[in-house]
Formats: structure tokens, sequence, C-alpha cells
């Protein structure tokens, strides 16, 4: 599972995710660092990858243009790369689901919360 995580998150938190997903990526890897949300979708749709994010607009995006690439909302407020590796990680099996399983084949966004 290709995941890219934007700029709001740090590239800490992917080091550590890599564990878990080893094609885990940040957009700093692809020099995306300081490019449009939208040049970051079509990245990612044109790589595979599903997005990582803080960012509502990258819902806007799936809900205008569809999927893929899915997106993996994250909507934890302002906190530490600890705590959004805890939550990234006890979500893993419903975040495995969304991306390959056919029951979710028509959600396009995973919305993840405290």
């Amino acid at each position: 599972m290709k995941l890219l995580f934007d700029q709001n998150i740090s590239f800490r938190v992917v080091k550590v995710l890599q564990e878990l997903f080893p094609e885990a990526n940040h957009v700093n890897e692809y020099s995306l660092h300081s490019v449009s949300d939208r040049q970051i979708w079509n990245y990612a749709k044109e790589n595979q990858f599903h997005i990582v994010t803080f960012d509502a607009d990258f819902n806007d995006l799936v809900t205008l243009y569809g999927h893929p690439p899915k997106v993996i909302w994250l909507r934890l407020g302002n906190t530490s790369s600890q705590n959004i590796v805890k939550s990234f990680s006890s979500h893993i099996e419903g975040i495995k689901s969304f991306l390959t399983d056919e029951n979710f084949k028509d959600l396009g966004c995973l919305v993840i919360e405290r």
C-alpha cells in the first residue's frame, strides 16, 4: 500500500510508520513540499499512491473528482508526532480494509478522529 504523506505531517511520522507501511513516503521525497494540493493529487494518482493528510482540501478533491487516489484524513487537532503515530497505528486494520477491501471500493475518504 503506497501512502503519500502530505507536507503538514512530519517526515518523522512517516519514518516510524514505514515499519507498518513500507511503501509510505513523504511529499518531500518527491520535491512536492511546496506545490499545490492539486499537484500532489495528480502525482498520487499517476503513481498509485493514497494520500494521508490533515488538510480538508483533499476531501474536497476526492468528492469532486472521485478516486483514486483515496484519502486518509487525520482530524486529530494540534497534536504531537507521537500521538499521530499512535492514532494511525491503532487504526491499521481499518486503514488496510479501506484501501484494499472490495466492500469499501466506493469510499474515497477515510476520516480518523480522536
